[in-house]
């Protein structure tokens, strides 16, 4: 029987519903290496369901330059360069013009804001991304968020009167896991993977997503988001709350990015997948028939270059993204990287022969054969986990990102998955989302805010109940 990819798709919601309707509404900013993002969703707290009202996206290579005076300190993948002024800027433009469009106010309408960045592998260590979520919350308050909406509120009266009968924090305070997720112990994570605030804001969206199909995807599960870089991360069954046992890291959207350059198609230094193939139908049947033998042998030659592993101890820079591997170590957690050669060293290499089967046979065939390597990566990420042991009995996984749910990868992730043997009726435990990192961002924010919905639980495990009573227990001992 055909396997049948499940893709959460968010239902549309009217601004009538958004004024009268118990409707919690939290953007999103983001800045990633390839886009800036700037996503409203809209959370009903009667059904728990979360829809999004609309995205700006804007391309992070077209930040301003710096101005004389300021300081560069961060670059993009491909060498634009960011200062604290410009990532302001950049913020707060995307955050008016989201608001405009779906005509609603900035300090009366907007319930929160959840900031995050996938721009890490500019910065020499870690911690420096602290530098970043400042520029952020900088771009947020010159747009005119009021400060109370970006940090977690210190006692029900501190939330707008609306939502105080839906906040449990009479009962359970916010105490560091998002969606019955805790970071890795002893940190907050970002000091083993400087995206790892990115792994638990995907990992959240793709649990409230997943609400809208029949995949449980509540703990243990498998998320991994491909944007430019690689996030994601792996949770255990424990309970109330899971660990997170691994962590993903290193390249992802960078790859078809590598390849689609070498074409010609695109700015040779600036140029993405997403300039080429966006709105890409996936590759016609034809196509696949007939050049098939072709399409898989460029597979195997691009997929000899990627190295896919367990991050070595060595390695305070793994696929760009700055690691600790010690420190994952000291605290239980197993690092999965992907690389191209040494921190991208190789990634010439794909450019090369990106050109070549532009020449050949276009960029149809181009698109296949980035399917089939973007597939071919989903699945050694979790051979690895599998290989240390961390896919449980009934792990679930969630992919989210551009390079892992365009085109035709999300067949070729579960036929390669199915082959692999990871479970019976695979298709029944692999879920795709858009926009994982954003729904995240609504995730988190209600965490803040102890706004729950206990009889749609996103924590506790696979069929089980919510874990609220469990909490409670927990934080009175």
């Amino acid at each position: 029987m055909a396997l049948k990819p499940r893709i959460a798709e968010s239902p549309q919601v009217r601004l009538l519903d958004l004024k009268s309707k118990p409707f919690f509404i939290v953007a999103s900013v983001e800045v990633g290496n390839t886009t800036t993002k700037c996503i409203l969703t809209a959370t009903n707290m009667d059904t728990g369901r979360t829809h999004i009202i609309n995205k700006v996206v804007k391309m992070t290579r077209d930040v301003r330059g710096p101005k004389p005076g300021e300081v560069v300190f961060g670059r993009t993948l491909t060498g634009v360069e960011l200062t604290r002024q410009s990532i302001a800027e950049l913020v707060s433009n995307s955050l008016l013009e989201s608001l405009d469009k779906a005509n609603l106010d900035i300090k009366t309408d907007l319930n929160f804001v959840v900031r995050s960045t996938g721009v890490v592998a500019g910065f020499d260590s870690p911690d420096e991304v602290g530098e970043f979520v400042k520029a952020l919350a900088e771009g947020c308050l010159l747009a005119g968020v009021p400060p109370k909406n970006m940090t977690p509120p210190m006692s029900t009266s501190n939330i707008p009167k609306k939502f105080q009968k839906y906040s449990k924090m009479e009962k359970v305070v916010f105490d560091g896991a998002v969606a019955g997720v805790l970071p890795p112990i002893g940190s907050t994570g970002v000091e083993i993977v400087a995206n790892e605030m990115e792994g638990e804001l995907a990992t959240a969206g793709i649990k409230e997503a997943a609400k809208m199909t029949d995949v449980d995807f509540r703990n243990p599960c498998i998320s991994i988001d491909f944007g430019t870089t690689l996030d994601g991360r792996i949770t255990s069954p424990d309970l109330p709350y899971a660990k997170t046992v691994g962590n993903f890291c290193g390249y992802a959207g960078a790859i078809p990015d590598a390849i689609i350059r070498g074409s010609r198609v695109v700015d040779a230094k600036l140029g993405t997948a997403l300039d080429v193939l966006k709105g890409e139908k996936p590759t016609s049947f034809l196509t696949l028939k007939m050049k098939g033998k072709v399409i898989q042998e460029y597979t195997k030659r691009i997929n000899d270059l990627i190295i896919i592993e367990k991050v070595p101890e060595h390695r305070t820079r793994y696929g760009s993204v700055p690691v600790s591997s010690e420190g994952a170590k000291e605290v239980g957690v197993v690092l999965i990287g992907c690389d191209v050669g040494e921190n991208g060293s190789d990634m010439g290499k794909l450019s090369a022969i990106g050109m070549e089967i532009c020449k050949k046979y276009g960029v149809q065939v181009i698109s296949a054969v980035i399917d089939e390597v973007m597939a071919d990566v989903t699945c050694r990420l979790v051979k690895v986990a599998k290989d240390e042991g961390l896919v449980f009995e009934d792990s679930t996984i969630g992919i989210t990102g551009r390079a892992g749910i365009t085109g035709n990868k999300p067949k070729l992730i579960l036929k390669c998955l199915d082959e692999m043997g990871i479970a019976p009726k695979v298709d029944e435990r692999v879920v795709f989302v858009d926009d994982g990192l954003a729904r995240g961002a609504a995730v988190m924010a209600r965490c803040m805010n102890s706004l729950g919905t206990p009889q749609y639980p996103l924590g506790g495990r696979h069929g089980g109940k919510c874990i609220l009573a469990q909490r409670v227990k927990l934080q009175n001992k």
